[in-house]
């Protein structure tokens, strides 16, 4: 079986948040269940596509609407990520260093789609099936079906995976134009609330809808802004498919970005030194509990909660705990954080801003993650804090309702069930208690180190849809 994974995001290559994780893991194992898996992100301009060398496989123009893009499409020569990387490479839209935040990026992922599906039916083989990642490539089914130029591919089974449902790519049907020919007796297919919206579009056209989580995929049911009472009418040809981590790159055992490897057979010791490499970088006491969030700043991921929760913990146990922030977003929240660093010095400490590097030493060196995330539809942070032996304190919600049961209950982190300052702080209260516990602290680390949440088997559960949508385009 021949599939092509098309997304915004592919880790190592260009990555934001988890679309980019699980697009740089799951074709990665999906080959090794010996089928032929390609992975077509745009061309950025990063880092990783700067170091690695690429040929030529297509070159053509790009049309949308009255515009004319040269595009080429290159191939990553060794396949050194496990899969076949292809790149759009549309140098007028996308040679720039961010994934997105451009006025144009309407424009620029509209491209990037119709470029793509050019190049696929400039192919010999249609592709069996072509698995889209998020809004970004949410027209991709539409006009597989309706575009008249796209008929070769018509037949070819779609899946849509939806990673967040808060981002829908909606934009004005004054673009219309920008779009290849199609039937236009379809149009209506591509409005919701009276715009083009991409996400729903996809939701419709799609043979198969995916959402990163079983929960999340019932949550949506009830609340996914505006998308309620369509994603009801497709729950037929939807699964909820909790998502993976990629074990050879999130792996204490092996992992070379972190001060000392370890293993469940010696973790409190490679905790330690990793903690005290952590706590000498930024000034905390290694003797105290460590608590730390990674992430995006955003309400969303409930980092508005952030400057108020950890002023209020710092304030009643100054002398108890440790405080340590990793990540962007917004301004005034950043502000808000960064503002604490001359009223705690020496228990909290910020980095404001994303490197891959500190967020494996977070990882292995905390005791404790915080996730008090109003959204999460999978949330990969808490797994990795599992195979690192770093409890991870989240509020019940998508995946994480899925993955992480309170110690309580005999499970493996501590959960909370309001996004509030009152649930976080009760929260950081209760780990402080289990951190002095230390055969109770201890066993729960072991319980979440044993959890396997590799993608081996959840890359079955996509064959399986791959083979269901396929075997039903045949009859």
């Amino acid at each position: 079986m021949e599939i092509f994974h098309i997304a915004a995001e592919c880790y190592p290559v260009a990555k934001v948040g988890g679309l980019g994780d699980v697009v740089g893991a799951l074709p990665k194992y999906q080959n090794y269940t010996k089928h032929l898996v390609r992975v077509v992100i745009p061309c950025y301009d990063t880092k990783f596509i700067k170091e690695n060398e690429f040929e030529t496989v297509h070159n053509d123009y790009v049309k949308l609407g009255n515009f004319n893009f040269p595009f080429n499409v290159l191939k990553e020569k060794t396949d050194k990520l496990g899969f076949e990387l292809y790149l759009v490479n549309i140098p007028e839209l996308f040679d720039r260093k961010e994934v997105y935040g451009y006025e144009d990026d309407i424009e620029r992922f509209l491209a990037f789609q119709i470029a793509t599906l050019d190049w696929f039916i400039s192919r010999t083989e249609v592709p069996d099936v072509i698995n889209c990642h998020d809004h970004h490539t949410g027209l991709i089914p539409f006009m597989m079906q309706y575009a008249i130029k796209y008929e070769k591919l018509s037949n070819t089974s779609t899946v849509i995976t939806i990673h967040n449902s808060i981002y829908q790519g909606q934009f004005g049907f004054d673009k219309l134009y920008y779009l290849p020919d199609f039937d236009l007796s379809k149009v209506t297919i591509l409005e919701w609330d009276n715009r083009i919206n991409s996400l729903a579009t996809a939701i419709k056209c799609a043979s198969a809808v995916t959402t990163v989580s079983p929960n999340y995929l019932n949550e949506i049911n009830n609340f996914a802004y505006g998308l309620e009472s369509l994603f009801n009418l497709v729950r037929h040809k939807s699964k909820g498919i909790l998502n993976g981590i990629d074990i050879e790159v999130w792996n204490p055992v092996k992992d070379k970005l972190i001060e000392k490897k370890y293993s469940i057979k010696d973790f409190a010791k490679g905790k330690q030194e990793n903690k005290e490499k952590l706590c000498s970088q930024f000034d905390l006491d290694p003797t105290k509990p460590l608590f730390s969030f990674i992430g995006r700043l955003l309400e969303e991921k409930g980092a508005d909660l952030l400057p108020h929760a950890s002023a209020l913990a710092l304030s009643e146990n100054f002398k108890e705990i440790n405080i340590l922030i990793l990540g962007s977003g917004n301004t005034e929240i950043e502000n808000q954080l960064n503002h604490l660093l001359t009223s705690f010095k020496g228990n909290y400490n910020v980095f404001i801003g994303y490197n891959e590097e500190l967020a494996h030493l977070i990882y292995a060196g905390s005791d404790f993650l915080l996730m008090p995330s109003r959204v999460e539809p999978c949330g990969l942070n808490q797994m990795y804090s599992f195979k690192y032996g770093t409890i991870p304190i989240v509020r019940r919600t998508g995946g994480l309702k899925d993955t992480v049961i309170d110690f309580e209950d005999y499970g493996n982190g501590i959960c909370h069930d309001q996004a509030s300052i009152a649930d976080v702080c009760y929260s950081i209260l209760r780990a402080i208690k289990l951190y002095k516990d230390k055969k109770s602290l201890n066993k729960i680390r072991k319980i979440g180190m044993n959890i396997d949440h590799s993608w081996e088997s959840v890359c079955q559960e996509y064959i399986e849809v791959y083979n269901l949508i396929i075997k039903k385009n045949e009859s």
